[in-house]
C-alpha cells in the first residue's frame, strides 16, 4: 500500500514539474497600448518600439547593458570600416535566415535601406528625413560586403546603422505580398506592417493591430537560441485591469505603472516591480507658427512652469528634470551644464507684459492616458500659469493636434531613437525634422547655420560648442520646455527575471537570450 501511494506521489510530482518547465517555456505580457502596424523603418512611435528587438536585427549591434554606445559585432554586420569620412562598409553575416525560410542576402540588407533612403512609399520619406538625411545610397561591393555613401561628412554611421529604423527585412518576401511580385508597390508595404519577418530570434505568429502580437522562437535565428517558446504581449489599456491581472496570475509583466501604485504591486508577496529612468523626454510643445503664440508668451510661459515641484508631486521626485534636452546616453556630448530650461514666475510675468497678453485663453491639448501622468501634469501646469495670470483650458481629445494650425500648446513625448543629440533633439526640432515637416516650427538661418555645424561637424568640440548655440536660441525662442524623463516601472511576477536596460531606446521589451526568464518553484 505504501509503495503503491509513493509512486502516486512521485507521478504527480512529475506532472507538477513538467507543468511548471512548460509554463516557464511561455511568458505573458499585458501593455497598456499596442502598435496599429509593425514595421521597423517605418516607425518612431513609443508603443512600435516595444516590440522590434525581438523580431529583427540591427546592422550594428551594440551593449544594451550599458547606458553609453559600446558598439559590438552582434547584429548582421559582423564588422565594418569607415574608408572615408563619407563612406562606410560593412561585411554581413553569411547563413541567416528570415522567419519565412529564405536566406537573408547583401540584397535584402542594402533594399532595407535603400526603401528609406530613395523612397517611394510616403511613410518612409518621413524617416529620410529625420533619420538619413544624409545618407546617399546604398549598394552591395561583392556578396559578403555593402558600402553605404554619406553626402557629406558623416560623424554618426555606426549610430544610423544601429537604428530601429534600419533594421533587415527581406525583399522577395515583401514584393510577394500584394499585386506585381516583380514590383515594389505601396500596398506590398502595407501588407509587410500587418505581416512582419525579420532576422530576429523570435518569429512574429500572429499580429492584432492594436490588440495582441505573440512570438515564438526561431530555432534557425543565427545566434544565441531565445529563452522562451511563446511570448504573448497583450493590451490591457485599465491600469486597474493591468495590475488585476498581474495579481491573478494571467500575465507574467504588465507596462505603464504609475508611481502611486508601485506599492500596491510591490506590497504583494507573489510580486515585485522593476523600474528605470527612461531616455525619453515628456515635453510642453508650443505652435511658433500660431500668431498668438509668439515669441515672449512662450517664454513666459517656459518660464512658469514649475518642473522640480511637478516631479516630486507626480514621480515622487524619482523622474530626472535636466537642465536642457541632455541625456546621459549622449556619452562626451552629454551637456549637463548648459542651462536651457529655468524656472523664474517674475521673468514670466514680466514677459507676458512685454508681450501684451491680455488674459486670452490658451488651449493645452492632451490625452487622457497616453503618457503617464499627462493628465495631472496638465492640471498642474494649469495651475502654475494660472499663478503669473494665464488663462489656460485643457483640451482633453485622443487624436494627435500637433499638426493642426489651431494647436497653441500640448504635451509630447521626445523619445532618444538612437544616442547622440540629432537623434532626439534633432528629430523633433532640425530644420528637416517633425516639427518642421508639420508646420509648428520655422527656424531662422542662424539656427540652421549651428545646427549645420552641429550634425555634420567629425570635431567633438564643434559639435558640442554648436549645440550650446542650438540651445541657447530654443531658451531664447521656445519651440518645447523639457518636463523631465519619466521615472517608468513595470510589475513582474517574482519568479520572473527582466528588467529594462539603460542602452535601448524607450520602451523596449527585451526577452533575448540573458535578457530574461522565469525561475521554476
Amino acid at each position: 500500500m505504501m509503495k503503491r501511494l509513493r509512486m502516486a506521489f512521485c507521478g504527480a510530482a512529475a506532472l507538477v514539474a513538467l507543468a511548471a518547465g512548460a509554463r516557464a517555456q511561455e511568458l505573458t505580457v499585458g501593455v497598456q497600448n499596442m502598435a496599429p502596424w509593425l514595421d521597423p523603418g517605418r516607425d518612431f512611435s513609443n508603443v512600435g518600439s516595444q516590440h522590434y528587438f525581438n523580431s529583427f536585427d540591427p546592422l550594428i549591434g551594440k551593449d544594451h547593458k550599458k547606458a553609453e554606445s559600446v558598439w559590438e559585432p552582434t547584429g548582421v554586420a559582423t564588422s565594418w570600416k569607415q574608408v572615408s569620412p563619407t563612406v562606410m562598409e560593412l561585411k554581413i553575416r553569411q547563413g541567416v535566415k528570415f522567419h519565412n525560410g529564405a536566406t537573408m542576402t547583401v540584397d535584402d540588407v542594402v533594399f532595407s535601406l535603400d526603401r528609406i533612403i530613395n523612397f517611394t512609399f510616403a511613410p518612409y520619406g518621413i524617416r529620410k528625413r529625420d533619420t538619413l538625411p544624409n545618407i546617399a545610397k546604398v549598394e552591395a561591393v561583392d556578396s559578403e560586403t555593402i558600402r553605404v555613401t554619406a553626402e557629406r561628412p558623416e560623424p554618426l554611421f555606426e549610430t544610423l546603422l544601429n537604428a530601429q529604423q534600419t533594421m533587415i527585412i527581406p525583399k522577395a518576401y515583401v514584393m510577394s505580398l500584394s499585386g506585381d511580385p516583380t514590383k515594389l508597390e505601396d500596398s506590398d508595404y502595407e501588407a509587410f506592417a500587418l505581416k512582419p519577418v525579420g532576422t530576429g530570434p523570435y518569429k512574429i505568429t500572429e499580429f492584432i493591430p492594436n490588440q495582441r502580437v505573440v512570438y515564438e522562437r526561431f530555432d534557425d535565428f543565427w545566434g544565441e537560441r531565445a529563452p522562451f517558446k511563446k511570448v504573448t504581449v497583450t493590451r490591457i489599456p485599465e491600469l486597474t485591469s493591468r495590475i488585476t491581472a498581474l495579481k491573478n496570475g494571467e500575465v507574467d509583466i504588465i507596462t505603464n505603472v504609475p508611481p502611486d501604485q508601485i506599492d500596491v504591486i510591490a506590497r504583494d508577496a507573489k510580486l515585485k516591480v522593476e523600474s528605470a529612468v527612461t531616455p525619453l523626454f515628456h515635453v510642453v510643445i508650443f505652435n511658433t507658427q500660431n500668431p498668438k503664440m509668439t515669441r515672449p508668451l512662450r517664454q513666459a510661459l517656459a518660464h512658469a512652469i514649475d518642473r522640480k515641484t511637478m516631479n516630486e508631486a507626480l514621480w515622487g521626485g524619482k523622474a530626472v528634470v535636466p537642465s536642457s534636452h541632455t541625456y546621459p546616453q549622449f556619452g562626451p556630448l552629454y551637456m549637463p551644464e548648459l542651462n536651457t530650461f529655468e524656472y523664474d514666475p517674475a521673468k514670466a510675468k514680466a514677459l507676458l507684459k512685454e508681450a501684451g497678453y491680455d488674459g486670452f485663453e490658451i488651449r493645452y491639448d492632451t490625452g487622457s492616458a497616453y503618457y503617464t501622468n499627462a493628465l495631472l501634469a496638465a492640471q498642474a501646469i494649469k495651475e502654475m500659469w494660472a499663478e503669473v495670470g494665464v488663462n489656460m483650458r485643457i483640451n482633453v481629445d485622443e487624436a494627435w493636434t500637433g499638426n493642426k494650425p489651431e494647436m497653441m500648446s500640448r504635451n509630447w513625448s521626445n523619445p532618444m531613437y538612437y544616442p547622440d543629440p540629432a537623434g532626439s533633439f534633432g528629430t523633433m526640432w532640425s530644420p528637416t525634422g517633425n516639427a518642421v515637416s508639420e508646420g509648428r516650427w520655422k527656424p531662422d538661418d542662424t539656427f540652421k547655420a549651428a545646427w549645420e555645424k552641429f550634425r555634420f561637424s567629425t570635431d567633438l568640440a564643434v559639435r558640442k560648442a554648436a549645440y550650446a548655440e542650438l540651445m541657447a536660441y530654443i531658451k531664447n525662442d521656445p519651440p518645447v520646455v523639457v518636463l523631465w524623463q519619466p521615472y517608468e516601472s513595470y510589475g513582474l511576477k517574482k519568479s520572473v527575471n527582466w528588467k529594462p536596460l539603460p542602452g535601448h531606446i524607450p520602451y523596449v521589451l527585451d526577452f533575448r537570450a540573458g535578457r530574461a526568464s522565469i525561475v521554476s518553484n
